[in-house]
């Protein structure tokens, strides 16, 4: 069975010292301290340590295979996003990153898609680089959850989903800068608590803006299994129920109904939370992600669903239907 793993993440070997460049910021440079493995480094900080499964191709077509995963969609890590840059800087490192994907994915047509990034704090330089990504053969586009602590219901915003619908560009929706995030340091909480909030900020965000109803054909996956959103639906529900007023002021569409209308992965770590997530969501807007090669992440991709008593079509839906529905492809593609 063709399995696509929709979520992981990958950088290129070298970054270039942006700080050094721009004069300015702690931007994300790597410094290959040991055989197999870099610090990322913000500035001269150090943030965190990686291996070379984040960056060499023909390793991570290994790993995966053991997992009987042929296809991985890849996407730049989220700290490497920088809507906090000069928007001008923010789109040379997009490009940089971009052009790295595009050359990974004319390289291994068969073993890789590819997402791009894009400056988000400049609406126009974001439509140009969404218009040279298409260009590159990227089949769309992963965005933070929010935007310089900005939701993504903000009208800046709306006509980058616009040209993303009009591009026929897939949108990944990925957790980052948690809120709380510094009052909240000791054990992991802005990973444990932090990210599965903020990707319910951006889907309640979406909905409550009326994004969806705006543009009923864009295409929105939501990293780690929408986050909270799912478990939560009913407070949130009863919530745009009980206070209209607060609630439904920019859309009168209840936010149960939006269940289905856009994709999550299957990063649960849990049987149990998937068959909950099934029955909201179906299988056919479920797609197989592991976060890898991350630890929090299903490095396992997609074992436990693999032992789970699930229909074939289910199976199938999940390990590879779903992600093709998503980015507008064909199963033909990998024959």
């Amino acid at each position: 069975m063709l399995k696509i793993d929709s979520h992981t993440h990958i950088l290129p070997d070298t970054l270039p010292r942006w700080t050094d460049k721009f004069g300015y910021g702690d931007f994300i440079h790597l410094e290959h301290h040991r055989p197999g493995f870099a610090r990322m480094m913000r500035g001269n900080r150090f943030f965190r340590e990686i291996g070379e499964n984040c960056w060499n191709p023909h390793l991570r077509i290994d790993e995966y295979a053991r997992f009987g995963t042929q296809v991985q969609v890849v996407c730049t890590i989220p700290v490497m996003f920088a809507y906090w840059a000069k928007p001008q800087d923010g789109l040379d490192i997009a490009r940089f990153l971009n052009d790295h994907i595009a050359g990974l994915i004319q390289a291994h047509p068969k073993n890789y898609l590819g997402l791009g990034t894009i400056p988000m704090q400049d609406t126009a330089l974001a439509i140009g680089e969404l218009e040279r990504c298409q260009q590159l053969g990227l089949l769309g586009v992963q965005i933070g959850s929010n935007i310089n602590d900005l939701n993504l219901s903000e009208d800046r915003f709306f006509p980058i989903f616009e040209a993303c619908q009009r591009l026929n560009l897939a949108v990944l929706i990925h957790p980052w800068e948690m809120m709380g995030e510094k009052s909240m340091q000791r054990y992991w909480l802005p990973w444990l608590v932090g990210m599965p909030a903020e990707t319910s900020r951006a889907v309640c965000s979406l909905i409550f803006g009326g994004i969806f109803e705006r543009l009923p054909r864009l295409r929105v996956n939501f990293a780690h299994a929408g986050g909270s959103f799912l478990t939560t639906i009913g407070r949130i529900q009863h919530g745009f129920d009980c206070r209209p007023d607060l609630v439904a002021i920019d859309n009168a569409v209840p936010p149960r109904d939006y269940l289905g209308r856009f994709w999550v992965d299957s990063v649960t770590h849990d049987p149990l939370l998937l068959e909950y997530v099934l029955r909201l969501q179906g299988s056919q807007r479920i797609t197989l992600g592991s976060d890898y090669p991350f630890p929090l992440g299903d490095l396992e991709i997609g074992t436990f669903i693999e032992k789970m008593n699930l229909d074939t079509s289910v199976k199938e839906d999940i390990f590879h239907r779903a992600t093709l529905a998503w980015l507008d492809i064909r199963k033909e593609r990998f024959d």
